[in-house]
């Protein structure tokens, strides 16, 4: 049974694994057991006196082995890995989740998590208990990305988590959790604490690459132990729903993809302006209907939003989603310094305080960095650019990212983040992005344009027509905002590259956006 065999296998591996830790308390001990054999035979006769000696040499070098060993092992134990950063869910605030889980794993014949919590991100393991001893969790914690809870139904829910919770009947067998045990604690004295140089605390340095030389050894039998694991858990999982599982790993597939836009061009703009969206996971069931509208994906997905959502399973899931959005921008955004916190902001407000905020931001920058303009116009910008070329566009560029590097320079986080998303323009793409802002800045101010929100692509500007929404620019992207926000970049980027202001000042015709008017920026 393959179930068996991967079982097998993985305890095979993980003993493996603890023969490396054996080897090492062998070698150890080894001059010490050298030398009580050597003076034990010299007391039986069993060899000449003068070896005495050597036994008591060995014995001495011995106890500062076994002496050194045990500092190295106080200080591998008490390494701690870093805790992955979560939102915890305990059974009061979803108990039918938890009885959901429950049934689960009895239904797999396997133990139930010792607890469950929340990460803003799409996926879902099992994590041990980031503390030891009698405070700790009696067994792994389930961790549920959150995009899941929100935009999966109840039943697709219980199918992806299947494999992972049937993953704790393998955690519990005792040779494997004592492998993992010592893995963990390795990989934690692998990289010695910051403030703890090895010049200054040489002992975490000899830690640290006993710890790295330990982890060599045992590697490839650790990740044979895992694979073995995950594969006797997928096939204790194949008994649960499996219709329902081929459905759900088409909406992870689904729920990746959307949360990635919706991170990357509608929450990062707002962490950039210094808003934190408070609904982030209702937004992400936003953005993916939206993808799955455009792009006809997930099977018709107006006939399973009819069933009853996962999130349904909490007892609150609008707090639940606030807790989980901080953690996000923390994660990574960092966290900001004292005074300096993110602002809260709803999605029906998102246009004004995140949109209109950006491109002002950017436009002032813009201007700022325009030096003998006058007044702040988008014709100054156009007269600049095409009379000096791809040289003047060079320089502007340089003064812009120049200004932004100080404004960044003058807040610092006071964490930074954990998991880094944003990958800062540089250089004419930053003109580009600058420009675009006045542009649309120009758009408000001048037409009925307004800033606006797609949940895809992010900022766009929109202008009623007919009692409708029109877009008229975006960065990018799949929708009809893009189409014409790609004329415009496009534009923008024509002026910047070739220093060709014609098809911007077509745009901006169509638009009757006026250059000549002074914008305000602040």
């Amino acid at each position: 049974m393959v179930q068996q065999r991967a079982a097998r296998g993985a305890r095979e591996h993980a003993l493996a694994v603890l023969r490396v830790r054996n080897r090492a308390l062998a070698a150890a001990m080894a001059p010490a057991a050298a030398g009580v054999v050597l003076l034990s035979a010299v007391a039986t006769d069993w060899l000449p006196p003068v070896l005495a000696v050597v036994g008591w040499v060995l014995l001495g070098v011995g106890a500062l082995t076994l002496a050194l060993a045990a500092a190295l092992a106080a200080v591998i134990a008490r390494a701690r890995p870093p805790v992955t950063p979560m939102v915890p869910l305990p059974e009061h605030a979803a108990p039918d989740l938890h009885r959901l889980i429950r049934g689960l794993a009895d239904r797999l014949e396997v133990p139930a998590p010792a607890a469950v919590a929340l990460t803003p991100d799409c996926d879902s393991w099992l994590e041990e208990p980031p503390r030891r001893g009698p405070d700790a969790a009696p067994g792994p914690i389930l961790v549920i990305g959150s995009p899941f809870l929100w935009w999966m139904r109840v039943d697709e829910l219980r199918a992806l988590l299947a494999p992972v919770v049937a993953g704790t009947g393998p955690a519990a067998q005792p040779d494997i959790a004592a492998a993992r045990r010592c893995l963990r604690g390795w990989d934690a004295a692998s990289v010695p604490p910051s403030d703890r140089t090895p010049l200054r605390c040489p002992l975490h340095g000899v830690a640290a690459r006993l710890s790295r030389l330990l982890l060599r050894a045992a590697g490839p039998h650790a990740a044979e132990m895992e694979r073995g694991v995950a594969t006797a858990a997928s096939e204790r999982a194949r008994s649960v729903d499996h219709h329902v599982r081929l459905v759900a790993r088409e909406q992870v597939g689904l729920a990746y993809a959307g949360w990635d836009r919706l991170l990357t061009r509608v929450i990062l703009p707002a962490w950039r302006a210094g808003r934190r969206p408070t609904a982030l996971n209702a937004g992400v069931v936003a953005a993916l209907t939206e993808l799955s509208r455009r792009d006809r994906l997930a099977g018709g997905p107006g006939a399973r939003l009819g069933e009853r959502p996962a999130c349904d399973l909490l007892d609150e899931p609008g707090a639940v989603d606030a807790e989980v959005s901080l953690l996000a921008a923390r994660i990574f955004h960092g966290t900001p310094a004292p005074g300096g916190g993110w602002a809260p902001v709803s999605w029906e407000t998102y246009p004004r305080e995140v949109t209109h905020r950006l491109w002002r931001d950017r436009a002032e920058r813009l201007f700022g960095a325009l030096e003998g303009e006058g007044s702040p116009t988008l014709a100054g910008v156009l007269r600049r650019l095409s009379a000096g070329g791809p040289e003047a566009a060079e320089v502007l560029a340089a003064r812009v990212g120049a200004a932004l590097a100080r404004e960044e320079a003058a807040r610092p986080p006071a964490e930074p983040p954990v998991q880094p998303l944003d990958v800062p323009s540089t250089g004419r793409e930053l003109l580009v992005e600058h420009i675009t802002a006045a542009v649309c800045c120009a758009a408000v101010e001048t037409t009925d344009a307004a800033p606006g929100l797609d949940w895809l692509d992010g900022p766009i500007l929109t202008r009623p027509a007919d009692g409708s929404r029109e877009a008229v620019g975006a960065p990018s992207g799949d929708g009809a905002a893009a189409s014409v926000g790609r004329d415009l970049t496009g534009s923008v980027q024509r002026l910047v590259d070739e220093g060709d202001p014609g098809p911007l000042r077509t745009w901006l015709g169509a638009a009757g956006v006026r250059a000549d008017r002074r914008l305000r920026v602040v």
